[in-house]
């Protein structure tokens, strides 16, 4: 995410559960993908898991997008 995202997410998140809920998701996964990039060789179930990570984040990321959008419409920044 970019820093204009984040400023977004941060200026809302306070006021909007969904928004709140999945960008906690979204940190989450990050920490959970990062161990798995770090270890040298995955085990086939490990890769599973890692797979399965990211395409959790990458649908999460999609929502928080779909969110973003709307307030950007709201406030006038398309």
């Amino acid at each position: 995410m970019d820093s204009k995202d984040i400023a977004l997410i941060e200026q809302h998140v306070s006021r909007d559960k969904i928004l709140d809920l999945l960008y906690r998701e979204h940190i989450d996964f990050e920490r959970q993908l990062e161990k798995y990039n770090h270890k040298p060789f995955l085990t086939p179930l490990e890769e599973m898991e890692r797979k399965n990570l990211q395409k959790k984040k990458l649908q999460g990321r999609d929502r928080i997008e779909e969110i973003l959008r709307q307030y950007r419409v709201q406030e006038g920044h398309p």
